[in-house]
């Protein structure tokens, strides 16, 4: 089949005139979608994870966290995310979090649910007992006032202040063995 120029001209401009009309009709026939960050509190952080600095954009709702995205204004990521950061809205929102301090007894096979004052101490008199009997004064001639049995490693999602305070805690109790998850 030939085509002339005026049939081109023709079927061009009916091709555009169908696509123009079919796509104002289904943009005006499209309802929009409720906005999910409606009626919500945003602030700015930082991601927790490491030490890179990214800004992000946590938008509250009664106290919940919906949602978690880049912050385009901060100059270190400008908006965009690792994967660990893009995820990090479902620390906080995840069923299968844990929400009470769960304990299984020395050769127990099923967890149980005890207190927070149950837990800390507990946690707080293996501490005391295995700092204290693992303690070293003195090595030869020099004193060393370590606690040989213990040791603390910090986590990536901690900030350089709980980082600081942790540290500090552990040499308060003689801790030499202070290791980082960054530095593994």
């Amino acid at each position: 089949m030939s085509v002339t120029r005026k049939d081109f001209l023709k079927l061009s401009g009916v091709t555009a005139a169908g696509a123009f009309f079919g796509g104002v009709s289904f943009l005006g026939g499209c309802k929009a979608a409720p906005d999910k960050l409606k009626g919500t509190k945003e602030s700015t952080t930082i991601c927790p994870y490491c030490g890179v600095g990214c800004g992000l954009i946590v938008s509250t709702r009664n106290g919940k966290i919906v949602n978690i995205e880049g912050d385009p204004d901060n100059p270190i990521n400008q908006g965009s995310l690792c994967s660990k950061g893009s995820a990090l809205y479902q620390v906080a929102n995840n069923d299968r979090r844990l929400s009470k301090v769960q304990y299984r007894k020395p050769y127990g096979t099923e967890w149980e649910e005890i207190s927070w004052e149950d837990a800390i101490k507990k946690i707080a008199r293996k501490v005391k007992d295995t700092r204290d009997a693992t303690f070293v004064e003195k090595e030869g001639d020099v004193f060393v006032n370590r606690a040989a049995g213990i040791a603390s490693m910090g986590g990536a999602a901690l900030d350089n202040e709980e980082c600081y305070a942790l540290s500090k805690f552990a040499r308060v109790l003689g801790i030499s063995y202070l290791e980082h998850q960054a530095r593994i």
